[in-house]
């Protein structure tokens, strides 16, 4: 009897021990899962965000007018302002930006020491955006020479005031060139420091109303003031949603624009310390191409924007703005406005 209740409770507590046994069998692997989960969950690093780099130019407000009405929410998109296109292009060439919104000769500028520039969207083009403005009795370009004359030290506003003086017979080295950020332009303008200044968007819009006059606009040389979406090419692979999502964004922002003009200014015209009627009124002198007429700009097997380029680069070359020629045909990429 000893021996059969000695087995009984032998048998009672290996049952026992088998139960435990078993259920941390069970119990095991769905903790190690856990666990696992638990650990990747904690060490997966959020995404890089897509960082794009923005001078004050009415064009690229698409951008921030995209970001306000919500289409950059879901997307690692970072807008980052710079003061001027000379710090936004060094920004580009350290490799703090994977992205920028620049003129066309700039980004023709930086593909000559930076393989990786890929023109991916045509902004629009400065038809009458772009100024000079001067003091009420200089009347024309020809009476700049022997002026003080501001200009921002970089390329488009050494490109700008070499086409207008040459409509005029005139060269740089008619004219006293005072370097100025565009910060600076009102200030000097107001202060007598210069007599005229090559200037665009908010700060031509506030130095109109001080009685300046307008000499020249962009519309006198059509097509040749170009300005783009610039995204590296590593980054269209790497980054490639962020990156479409960055062109669609502009595109619906454009559309947004036009069909309800006031509540865009409303949003975006606050950033720039301006009035919702100045903002639109910096638009004036601007097109901005649609997704189609993109897709015949940068795409197919003779794309418009080329022959425009092409000129671009002869006209630099010929004015010392460019170190060396550039093909811009190795710059169109149209896989983001393709894709549209």
């Amino acid at each position: 009897m000893k021996f059969w209740s000695s087995l009984q409770e032998n048998r009672s507590f290996w049952s026992k021990w088998c139960w435990k046994v078993r259920k941390q069998i069970v119990i095991l692997p769905f903790a190690l899962l856990f666990s696992l989960s638990l650990l990747t969950s904690c060490n997966t690093a959020p995404a890089s965000p897509l960082r794009v780099a923005i001078n004050p130019w009415p064009g690229y407000e698409t951008l921030y007018l995209a970001r306000s009405l919500g289409h950059y929410e879901n997307t690692p998109i970072e807008l980052i302002d710079f003061p001027s296109a000379a710090e936004e292009m060094r920004a580009y060439r350290n490799g703090n930006v994977e992205a920028m919104a620049s003129t066309l000769d700039q980004a023709l500028t930086l593909a000559t020491t930076q393989s990786d520039v890929r023109i991916v969207t045509i902004m629009d083009f400065s038809e009458g955006g772009d100024v000079i403005l001067a003091k009420p009795e200089i009347l024309n370009l020809k009476a700049l020479k022997g002026k003080r004359v501001g200009v921002e030290a970089n390329a488009l506003g050494a490109y700008t005031i070499s086409r207008a003086l040459e409509l005029a017979d005139l060269t740089p080295n008619d004219i006293e060139v005072v370097p100025l950020g565009l910060s600076e332009h009102e200030r000097a303008f107001k202060d007598g420091e210069i007599d005229a200044v090559v200037t665009f968007g908010a700060a031509r819009t506030r130095i109109s109303e001080t009685g300046a006059k307008q000499i020249f606009d962009s519309s006198q040389i059509p097509g040749e003031i170009v300005d783009t979406l610039v995204v590296r090419q590593s980054v269209l692979e790497t980054q490639s949603e962020a990156s479409q999502a960055l062109v669609k964004g502009h595109f619906e922002a454009r559309e947004y624009l036009k069909k309800h003009p006031q509540e865009s200014a409303e949003r975006v015209a606050p950033r720039t310390q301006i009035t919702p009627e100045q903002f639109l009124e910096s638009f004036e002198g601007l097109r901005s191409p649609d997704i189609q007429e993109n897709q015949t700009l940068l795409g197919g097997e003779n794309p418009l924007l080329l022959k425009t380029a092409r000129r671009l680069v002869a006209i630099m070359m010929d004015n010392d703005l460019l170190s060396k020629p550039v093909d811009p045909a190795n710059l169109l990429d149209d896989r983001l406005v393709k894709a549209l």
